[in-house]
């Protein structure tokens, strides 16, 4: 059955005897099988579209291996064998077998489950993901600890399509196919990224390898003609050959893997049959299924990228008298995209890249409008940083449209590929800050820290969506490499001026005076600073750029005041408040001085607003500071 409209998801919990007595530990999944394994699955399937249509969240992808998650869960004995899920995106399904089904309507929210795999949740959840591409080289860690401390265990990496483009997946095939652990990978291929490979040809030679005769006479072939100088190679080759002709497996057998698929992973009772066999297989194997993404659900089929995540689907309120409603404000992720719109229409040297994060960052009408100037260049982060800075070499200026968290993973291309050569190239940092339930994987907390030490850098923390477009602006001008870094959501509603206008920078802006205390916004708690100084009568400064700081600004303030507050939506360790105290003191000057930020640890999933509270970036911290840190004997000198 398939849920044909997004208001036909189940509001009421559907009938699932099956799901219900199923036993926390799985010790009830072992005995199904045949049409019971696939009413199973169905009922898995039902149940994840009445959780997430409650709560919200990843989506589609969970749909899609519900045959798989069953599969894996019936054949192999887990916890004990392990399997690596990478992303996570695709877990949910695993989390309402695992124990965990009661609690889905926490899912996401705060001291709710996790969106992601998480080790400290279920003992099913082996290895903690959120960033991709990562499954691989922890499953084939697992593989050789299992080996060396002489423990029969099963290894499974379930990896998607879009993650095996990333090059660390690709690092841990080339290095399993030397080292040969016992471990199987899983391609899950739901057509998003992998090519196609469709006709009647390609599933039969499929079932035919993985067929437990085909396996053993691959094996006694192998032995007998082992002995014979290259026969047993002619005979390989002459495999390899005729799977390259009907089936993508080639080059996984050319990095050592022992190629089966592609299968349907909609097939349950295919996928059982063949996972039995390839669990007895020793070495490096790797299974490639074919799978939809948003399976039983229409719209998601139809739209996979659009029913990624959804929303929670709120019940119908009433229609109200005709009132006028306020327009939201534009998402930070869109102001961006308008601007590079804008920009690439005045100048042929725009170039715009993104490593797989195209609907995401908001280019979208980009890459419509200028197809010849987008380069996506998938789950890719290393590549994308050097692919810009060679752009840069030869005349380009492209600008890289990145969230803050995937940017580490192309730290050392940052700093030895772009900013050692002093290229010319534009950071768009989405999603700084606290980006709420995505969680700790998500969160852009580290990039002042992290940018704010490489030379050559300027970096700004814009206050509004206006801000921003006019930073970008200004960084997309400078010769050299810059950043500019935004959050996740929509703005303050501020009027967005027309044409291409810049700020200076290095120039902060005094935005209330007051006596006393001085609170040094950076970036987009200015409202919390702003409330705050209601009560302390704070002089409020948006200093709106990180590196270069304005000095003069800093030392003026320090004449003035009594005590400097730094406020930021990064983490205190190396973050800009850091960046002030370091220039204080370089400069020989004492004054007190306070940092809020976020502490020396990792802020729980849980709405934005509420991660804000978690981390103590409110007025009322602010308030708190500026009284402990005005209170006899409590001076902090620089």
């Amino acid at each position: 059955m398939i849920v044909g409209m997004i208001e036909d998801l189940p509001t009421i919990r559907p009938s699932t005897p099956l799901l219900d007595n199923l036993s926390t530990d799985l010790d009830g999944l072992g005995p199904f099988e045949g049409d019971e394994l696939v009413r199973l699955a169905e009922e898995l399937r039902h149940d994840l579209l009445y959780s997430v249509a409650g709560t919200g969240g990843h989506f589609g992808a969970g749909l899609g291996v519900v045959e798989l998650t069953v599969a894996l869960h019936h054949v192999f004995n887990t916890p004990h064998d392990r399997i690596v899920w990478d992303v996570g995106h695709q877990t949910y399904p695993h989390k309402i077998l695992t124990g965990r089904r009661d609690r889905m309507g926490s899912m996401r929210q705060m001291e709710g489950l996790s969106g992601f795999p998480k080790r400290s949740e279920s003992p099913f959840d082996t290895f903690g993901v959120g960033h991709s591409s990562t499954s691989i080289s922890a499953a084939m860690g697992m593989a050789l600890a299992a080996q060396k401390q002489g423990i029969d265990r099963k290894v499974i990496a379930v990896i998607g399509d879009g993650a095996i483009t990333g090059g660390m997946a690709f690092e841990a095939l080339a290095h399993a196919g030397h080292e040969r652990p016992n471990m199987l990978v899983i391609l899950n291929d739901n057509q998003m990224s992998i090519g196609h490979n469709t006709g009647g040809l390609a599933t039969y030679f499929a079932k035919i390898w993985a067929s437990k005769t085909y396996t053993a006479l691959r094996e006694g072939s192998k032995k007998i003609l082992g002995h014979v100088r290259g026969a047993w190679d002619l005979a390989k080759k002459t495999e390899e050959h005729m799977k390259g002709m009907v089936a993508p497996g080639t080059m996984f057998e050319e990095l050592g893997w022992h190629y089966i698929g592609p299968l349907d992973g909609h097939d349950l009772p295919q996928l059982v049959s063949t996972l039995k066999v390839m669990a007895d297989l020793t070495g490096p194997q790797f299974l490639h299924i074919r799978t939809v993404k948003g399976k039983g659900f229409a719209p998601a089929e139809r739209d996979p990228i659009g029913y990624h995540a959804i929303n929670k689907l709120e019940p119908a309120k009433p229609a109200k008298s005709a009132v006028p409603v306020k327009p939201k404000a534009p998402k930070y992720q869109d102001v961006f995209g308008q601007w590079l719109c804008d920009l690439a229409k005045e100048d042929n040297r725009v170039v715009g890249i993104t490593p797989a994060m195209c609907e995401g960052s908001g280019m979208v009408q980009y890459a419509k409008q200028f197809p010849e100037r987008f380069y996506d260049v998938a789950i890719a982060e290393q590549h994308s940083v050097t692919l810009a800075a060679g752009m840069a070499c030869d005349g380009l200026k492209p600008v890289l449209a990145i969230y803050s968290t995937f940017l580490q993973r192309g730290y050392d291309q940052l700093i030895h590929d772009v900013a050692l050569q002093e290229l010319d190239v534009t950071l768009a940092i989405d999603r700084a800050g606290l980006v709420g339930q995505d969680g700790p994987t998500h969160h852009g907390t580290f990039d002042l820290s992290y940018l704010r030490c490489i030379p050559n850098m300027v970096i700004g923390a814009p206050s509004d969506e206006n801000q921003c477009r006019k930073m970008l602006q200004s960084a997309w001008l400078h010769e050299g490499p810059a950043a500019v870094r935004y959050p996740r959501g929509e703005g303050t509603g501020a009027a967005i001026d027309s044409g291409l206008p810049t700020i200076e920078i290095g120039k902060a802006s005094v935005v209330r005076q007051g006596a006393g205390v001085a609170i040094l916004n950076f970036g987009v708690l200015l409202d919390q600073a702003l409330l705050a100084a209601e009560t302390l009568n704070a002089t409020v400064v948006d200093m709106r750029w990180v590196k270069p700081l304005d000095a003069a600004m800093i030392l003026s303030l320090v004449e003035q005041h009594d005590l400097l507050i730094t406020l930021e939506e990064n983490a205190v360790a190396g973050g800009a408040g850091s960046g002030v105290a370091e220039f204080l003191a370089e400069s020989g000057v004492v004054c007190n001085l306070r940092h809020i930020g976020i502490a020396d640890h990792f802020v729980a999933h849980a709405g934005q607003g509420e991660c804000r509270q978690l981390a103590g970036l409110t007025a009322a911290s602010i308030i708190a500071a500026a009284q402990s840190a005005t209170e006899p004997n409590s001076q902090q000198a620089l």
